[in-house]
């Protein structure tokens, strides 16, 4: 054998040798300790001209129209860059924010070639359709809720978005406009316009954010401003008994430190203030059945720590269809304590905000989440009023095309007035009834679903699931109890599910037939619901 020969063997032995990666993944990267050579970003048009199935010109029109993701977008987000160690948790963390991101249809992260200690990475995203053009339409409740207009989630492939339109739903009708950067200055500041004007008032909000947007980010800083004035409505028995003028303004201002993640934990500290204004008055023309809320003004410096743990699952086939997600499993908690100022006709008052939450996993994969809350907080009274709530979530997957589904929620509220109470009905939780049907300081809501999630993908547009369903639940024990039928109340119903997953936009759609178990003769016999949702 020449010498030449003997050179290309020994070149083509190197190259298997580079191209070998452990087959366990990052996982093995991280073992070995690895370092990150090149990182390359792919971004990727909607539908994929290399699929079999997505070669129909109808898709290639699609592509030609959409603007793909700049690559820088998805760069900023990265939680990994070249030089540093493998880490495992940073990749994970990276594919689970970029599956938050609705302009993003597919994620993948992957090893593309290794030697010497290091190891270059491919990041491949696809993109979703950002522009809607049209409108929406939805129905829950005996309630119409629609929208006409422009909204653009990924603008120029920028990840800005811009919405302009007008909508309508029981309570008011007007235009809109909304502009949003979520990568303003270092990447991760959110910085967010929105002005309306409607049938019934006006709204104008601003907002500076620079989350903690992953578990190792060790600062926060942000500042908000909303100014509001609407008709606030009382409803008993699904309809309006009592309105008047409400004028809300608030503003709230913190920053944030975190000594990051340590051991699978993240804890966090921050320290800011709240401002809240609220006046009430009678509005001409309009029925006031209730006294009317009292004004008061919040001005309250706060302090509070968050404790999270590390713990996410990957899964399919729970809140999406045929689609990858991630379940949050590990223990969350965070405590919050102001001190409220005396201003106005409202007292000094220390005012508070606490929560958990955990999750678990049993032997037969079955997942149970579970999470309490109580908030103390200046109410429409002028005075203090707390509010707890418990709520449990449980997933038993029994194929991998079917889960049955439970979800139990209980509330109350003490010290407040007729606005404070809590709402059920409609979107408020059973569906068989009309909108915010009964009302009081306390509510119970329990939902059972047996869930279907087909393989079938028409067209590659939607995905299309089923659900049969139950719900029961009760709102009782206020100055605004519905008299009629303040009892328990039951409905059961079947579901279709469409997951329009190559949209940018609210993309489940929700297409219910509810029967009330427990319904007077102005209730209809059966409910006709349609309503996008982001999940199942």
């Amino acid at each position: 054998m020449n010498l030449k020969a003997c050179a290309v063997l020994l070149s083509l032995s190197a190259s298997a040798v580079a191209a070998e990666l452990p087959n366990d993944g990052f996982a093995g990267l991280e073992k070995l300790g690895a370092v990150i050579g090149v990182v390359h970003v792919d971004t990727r048009n909607i539908f994929d001209p290399t699929h079999p199935e997505e070669t129909y010109a109808l898709y290639g029109w699609v592509n030609r129209a959409h603007v793909v993701t700049r690559p820088a977008v998805i760069e900023r987000m990265l939680l990994f860059h070249s030089g540093e160690k493998v880490s495992r948790q940073k990749i994970n963390e990276t594919e689970r924010l970029l599956r938050t991101l609705r302009i993003i249809h597919d994620v993948e992260i992957k090893p593309t070639r290794y030697e010497d200690g290091v190891v270059d990475i491919e990041v491949i995203t696809r993109d979703t359709w950002s522009l809607d053009l049209g409108g929406s339409f939805s129905r829950a409740g005996g309630q119409n809720k629609a929208r006409v207009g422009i909204r653009e989630r990924n603008l120029l492939g920028t990840g800005i978005g811009l919405s302009y339109g007008r909508s309508s739903d029981a309570d008011r009708s007007g235009n809109e406009l909304e502009l949003a950067y979520n990568q303003a200055l270092d990447g991760w500041t959110r910085l967010f316009f929105g002005r309306g004007r409607f049938s019934d008032g006006r709204r104008t909000a601003y907002e500076i954010d620079r989350p903690f947007y992953s578990l190792d980010t060790r600062w926060a800083a942000r500042g908000a401003w909303t100014d509001d004035s609407r008709i606030d409505p009382i409803y008993n028995a699904g309809n309006v008994v009592s309105e008047y003028r409400h004028h809300s303004r608030a503003a709230d201002v913190f920053a944030g430190w975190s000594p990051g993640l340590v051991k699978n934990w993240t804890s966090r500290f921050l320290a800011g203030a709240l401002v809240r204004d609220d006046s009430y008055a009678v509005e001409p023309g309009r029925v006031l059945a209730f006294p009317l809320p009292i004004d008061h003004e919040v001005r309250a410096p706060f302090v509070r720590y968050e404790l999270l743990e590390d713990e996410f699952v990957k899964v399919t086939n729970y809140n999406r269809i045929q689609r990858p997600e991630f379940l949050g499993l590990g223990f969350a908690s965070y405590l919050q304590l102001a001190r409220s100022l005396a201003a106005g006709s409202t007292p000094s008052e220390w005012l508070y905000a606490a929560g958990a939450s955990d999750g678990k996993t049993f032997h037969s994969g079955s997942k149970l989440l579970g999470r309490a809350t109580i908030e103390r907080r200046i109410g429409s009274t002028a005075t203090a009023l707390t509010q707890g709530s418990l709520t449990t979530q449980l997933y038993v997957p029994w194929r991998s095309d079917a889960l049955f589904y439970a979800g139990a929620s209980a509330d109350h509220v003490s010290g407040g007035g007729v606005a404070d109470e809590l709402l059920l009905g409609g979107d408020t939780g059973l569906r068989g009834y009309p909108s915010r049907y009964q009302s009081g300081q306390n509510r119970v809501l329990l939902s059972a679903e047996q869930r279907i999630y087909s393989n079938w993908y028409p067209l590659r547009l939607a995905r299309v699931g089923g659900a049969v369903f139950f719900d029961t639940g009760r709102a009782w024990r206020g100055v605004n109890p519905n008299l009629e039928n303040g009892g328990w109340l039951s409905d059961v119903g079947v579901g279709l599910r469409l997951a329009l997953d190559r949209s940018a936009f609210d993309n489940v759609l929700h297409v219910d037939l509810a029967v009330p178990l427990n319904r007077t003769p102005e209730i209809k016999a059966v409910q006709f619901l349609v309503k996008t949702y982001v999940s199942f």
